[in-house]
């Protein structure tokens, strides 16, 4: 395993990252199976797991407590999330501060996380969608310094909105956090235009997920695939979606080197951009983590490789079903 600088915090963070979605609400999570994955990924070197309070209601929380308590000796970077008070991912631009996250409500959910996890403290606690004019009300920024200031983590971040890269961009160069977790793959590269750049400009940590594209980027999402009504992949990939995510993916398969996976090509395209800090793929299995972080050990692809998959660009716009 690989580390990077966390930005301004100056953390070493693990290149590959752990996102911890799919414990909690997605078909076929089993708790047993979720802390023998955690627990391997730790013995390999990674040392940055992302959670949030919508996982499961506090479920995936409460894991990531229980792998921490069973290695107390390890340094591990912890980050959660604030779900908006309305419960609408994502956000729209006629929502104000007081819909999402009035400053009473964050202390609640600042709290439930660190309850739900056992914890004292967060490395990283962030909102879970965000709209880039929320900047412009000092409220919430002086409740975060507040609660900071209390011990309670030690920074702040934002998680962007689905293919909306430039809604936080703002509150990048506004100076008042200290991380962003945005959608950065092999088909949306579009962060690279305006939101990397201001990171960079303000060392803000940036943290790449659905590196798999929710899956499609793994190769093994076909025509036919379904997922029970309770799944959340199954209001994403309606018909529309399915066929096009399908099509772009198997535009790939060409170009994917002899003796390496989609899945792997896909998270070795990110290792190429230096600006991210970590990539969180969610990992339920030992075999998704040993090949995960794998990844990191072989590096960024050759530059060749890497500017034909920059040819795969695909600019999507959110729709009701992106979610």
């Amino acid at each position: 395993m690989k580390y990077r600088r966390f930005g301004r915090m100056g953390w070493q963070v693990s290149e590959i990252g752990y996102g911890m979605w799919g414990m909690a609400g997605w078909t076929g999570y089993d708790d047993e199976q979720s802390l023998r994955s955690l627990q391997r990924a730790i013995d390999l070197g990674c040392n940055f797991f992302d959670t949030a309070w919508a996982y499961g209601d506090g479920h995936s929380e409460h894991l990531l407590g229980e792998i921490l308590r069973a290695n107390p000796e390890k340094t591990v970077f912890t980050a959660t999330k604030i779900p908006p008070k309305n419960r609408i991912w994502p956000s729209r631009r006629e929502f104000t501060l007081d819909d999402c996250f009035p400053p009473d409500y964050i202390e609640e959910y600042v709290h439930s996380s660190l309850e739900n996890a056992g914890v004292e403290k967060f490395s990283l606690i962030q909102f879970h969608v965000w709209e880039d004019h929320f900047v412009e009300d000092a409220r919430w920024a002086k409740k975060v310094d507040a609660l900071r200031g209390e011990g309670l983590f030690d920074a702040i971040g934002i998680s962007i909105n689905r293919w909306e890269p430039w809604n936080g961009v703002r509150t990048v160069e506004s100076g008042l956090i200290d991380a962003v977790q945005v959608i950065y793959n092999i088909f949306d590269q579009n962060p690279e235009d305006a939101l990397l750049p201001a990171c960079a400009q303000h060392d803000v940590a940036v943290i790449a997920r659905v590196p798999f594209d929710e899956g499609t980027l793994t190769g093994t999402i076909t025509l036919e695939s379904s997922w029970p009504e309770d799944d959340w992949r199954s209001s994403y990939f309606v018909t529309e979606n399915l066929k096009s995510s399908v099509a772009h993916a198997d535009a790939l398969r060409p170009i994917v080197p002899e003796g390496m996976s989609m899945a792997e090509m896909a998270l070795r395209f990110i290792l190429n951009e230096e600006r991210v800090s970590t990539i969180i793929p969610g990992m339920r299995t030992l075999k998704h983590v040993d090949a995960n972080i794998a990844a990191s050990d072989a590096g960024p692809l050759d530059d060749e490789l890497h500017a034909e998959l920059k040819k795969h660009r695909w600019d999507r716009e959110p729709t009701e079903w992106s979610q």
